[in-house]
């Protein structure tokens, strides 16, 4: 299976390099010389890392097979995968990868609630998405707090919602019990 590690973004000066959306925990460790990646499309690779190096908060590659600035606009927007084989096979309760939670039941007590369909990985905190049975999608801090058991075994992960989080962004909001919010 393969792990999106970065985005390719606009080129950088004339010799061919790209600043990256890094989409990874572990820059250092992923973007070094020699590195060689699937891309999505195929047809913009493989690609093999040349230099890398961080222009103040923007990484900067440059690849083997991208000689100058047009070749670099070509690659674009392209995506960058590892296959996950090369990852390390340890039991790592910190974190968890896309694949292994999309899929798996979203549980509230009990009852299930939806379906993960993707992890979203921002700067602060990461969000899963939920799909609910009427298709609804809910975004659901991924945080000790909220989400406090994820059971890849047993194919689920246990939420413990705060007051009004599935009803957020509920198009038709439920009328308030106590006469609140009429307008006569």
């Amino acid at each position: 299976m393969q792990l999106q590690v970065a985005r390719i973004g606009k080129p950088h000066g004339i010799r061919g390099e790209v600043t990256v959306q890094v989409l990874t925990d572990a820059p250092s460790e992923r973007f070094v010389a020699g590195t060689e990646f699937v891309v999505e499309p195929a047809s913009a690779g493989p690609l093999t890392i040349r230099s890398a190096r961080w222009n103040k908060d923007i990484l900067l590659l440059g690849f083997e097979e991208i000689a100058d600035r047009n070749a670099a606009e070509v690659i674009r927007g392209a995506k960058l995968f590892i296959e996950t084989e090369e990852l390390d096979d340890e039991d790592d309760d910190e974190g968890w990868y896309e694949h292994e939670l999309v899929g798996l039941e979203a549980r509230v007590g009990s009852q299930v609630v939806g379906t993960v369909a993707a992890l979203t990985t921002l700067p602060v905190q990461d969000l899963l998405t939920v799909k609910a049975p009427d298709g609804k999608e809910i975004l659901v801090p991924f945080v000790e707090e909220i989400v406090p058991e994820v059971n890849v075994e047993d194919g689920y992960i246990l939420i413990t919602p705060p007051s009004g989080l599935f009803e957020i962004n509920d198009e038709n909001p439920k009328e308030p019990k106590d006469g609140a919010g009429d307008d006569a």
